[in-house]
């Protein structure tokens, strides 16, 4: 651009950052940075340092993120809620919830007020860490300040109660996203249906199904597989059958823990003629859904599934 007369301005730079950023040459980033800091113009901005913070963030390079901060501030430029947002966000992942909950203060103290994203990032890194009942104080306390919750923020809340087997207080949530407006994605759901699925109670997961529809949130592959080891550990293998002829029907293609699972099921529950069945459904149909899954399916398959036949 300088043979052309033309001097790269700050736009530009934070443009030539970011995009070094995005494709993880964080460190090209900051040596840009350093040249544009050494020559003392274009000045930069907020904008710049947000983005390389976020670029090490996603590296996981926490404290060389922390290290721009502070150069940010020393510098006299104050960061404004995305800053915050991004720190807290990536000491969150790292398990550094020491670090997000200080940021979290500082963010308080220079007068901006928390959003959907910081509280989502605080209730993420809490259930990472283990400390899911500091998730559901945040949680309240979004609520309190009338900060209403995302599908990330759920979906981060009902891991982390999944994890930790509290699937009543999981299911609770989801009731909660029943009358909301919110537009759900099945990663949301899978967990407590898997819960529940576990803990031989296939018709409440049948339920949280039929709520999944109302939503219209569509199945994916996991919960249709959940649903089927689910319905064969219970013994209903023609419900298991059904769904896996439903999964087919909407263009759901199944992979190979799918079929094996319940080829594997049918043949233990005394039902070889239902698993030469799917297994010829699988050669004859799937073609267009996975070429190579018909070429993986032995009818002798034999997984350790428990049932109660």
């Amino acid at each position: 651009m300088g043979s052309f007369g033309c001097s790269p301005d700050a736009v530009t730079y934070n443009t030539l950052i970011n995009g070094l950023c995005r494709v993880n040459e964080v460190n090209r980033g900051h040596e840009l940075l350093k040249e544009v800091r050494t020559r003392g113009e274009p000045k930069p901005d907020v904008v710049t340092y947000t983005s390389l913070i976020l670029g090490y963030c996603k590296l996981g390079k926490m404290y060389d993120a922390s290290v721009l901060f502070d150069e940010m501030i020393n510098s006299g430029i104050k960061p404004n809620a995305i800053t915050f947002n991004v720190l807290i966000d990536g000491f969150g992942k790292a398990g550094d919830m020491l670090s997000a909950l200080s940021m979290y203060e500082k963010m308080l103290f220079l007068g901006y007020f928390p959003d959907v994203v910081t509280f989502t990032s605080l209730i993420d890194g809490y259930c990472r860490t283990g400390q899911v009942n500091r998730g559901l104080k945040l949680w309240h306390e979004m609520s309190a300040r009338n900060v209403g919750p995302n599908v990330y923020t759920y979906s981060v809340l009902i891991n982390g109660l999944s994890k930790e087997n509290r699937m009543h207080e999981a299911r609770d949530l989801l009731r909660q996203l029943k009358c909301s407006d919110i537009v759900p994605k099945p990663f949301m759901y899978n967990p407590v249906i898997d819960l529940f699925c576990k803990a031989g109670n296939v018709d409440e997961a049948n339920e949280i199904v039929a709520e999944m529809e109302e939503k219209k949130c569509k199945l994916d592959k996991v919960t249709f597989t959940i649903l089927i080891i689910g319905h064969c550990m219970k013994g209903r293998m023609f419900e298991a059958i059904s769904i896996f002829n439903k999964m087919l029907s909407i263009g759901c293609a199944p992979d190979t823990i799918t079929v094996n699972s319940l080829i594997s099921c049918l043949l233990k529950a005394g039902m070889p003629n239902e698993a030469f069945h799917i297994k010829q459904t699988v050669s004859q149909d799937l073609d267009l859904f996975v070429p190579s899954l018909k070429r993986t399916i032995p009818v002798g398959t034999n997984m350790d599934i428990p049932m109660a036949v």
